[in-house]
């Protein structure tokens, strides 16, 4: 069943669910609102990418810091929410994009928009710029919402899992498809 605001604001003044920062004022009805932090990994294009070779991936991007950003039309940028979310083993969430935004074109995940139960860390968002206009990306401003559905506890928790690649997740994160080989 998918949270509404009164459940969320309880699960969050309880810490089942922690959110760090907390806005009150990012609660909406069925979500809550994720703002864009001030780390990115900007793709390049470096002739390809070999999902599981650890180095064309990291060669395929490079890292910035910074406040303000124009993503270009077509292009591609690891981005990571200001918020670190941490979720039991009972809670799972659903990252979606704002409508707003959607509407110049920018869609702010792929497919990775599942965030697990017994996840924590910041979010890693995968922007796209689909529109032919630039548009200016800015460090604390919605970016996206999580909605968050109960579920039946986990057995092995996102966390607790030998191969949770992106656990406790600080920046935006590259991906680690290579270690999928060691398993």
């Amino acid at each position: 069943m998918i949270q509404v605001d009164k459940q969320i604001r309880a699960m969050i003044q309880c810490s089942k669910i922690k959110i760090e920062p907390y806005d009150e004022d990012s609660i909406n009805p069925n979500s809550y609102d994720l703002h864009l932090g001030n780390n990115f990994q900007i793709s390049k294009q470096n002739g390809g990418v070999n999902p599981y070779d650890e180095r064309t991936v990291e060669k395929a991007f490079y890292e910035k810091t910074c406040s303000e950003l124009w993503i270009q039309p077509g292009e591609f940028i690891l981005g990571r929410t200001e918020e670190k979310i941490s979720l039991p083993d009972d809670i799972v969430g659903s990252v979606e994009g704002k409508s707003s935004l959607a509407r110049l074109g920018l869609s702010i995940h792929q497919t990775g928009g599942w965030i697990d139960a017994g996840f924590s860390g910041t979010i890693t968002l995968e922007l796209h710029n689909c529109s032919p206009n630039q548009v200016l990306l800015s460090s604390g401003m919605p970016i996206a919402q999580i909605v968050f559905f109960n579920t039946m506890p986990a057995e092995l928790p996102y966390g607790e899992r030998k191969n949770s690649k992106y656990q406790n997740q600080e920046s935006a994160t590259l991906s680690r498809y290579h270690q999928n080989r060691s398993l």
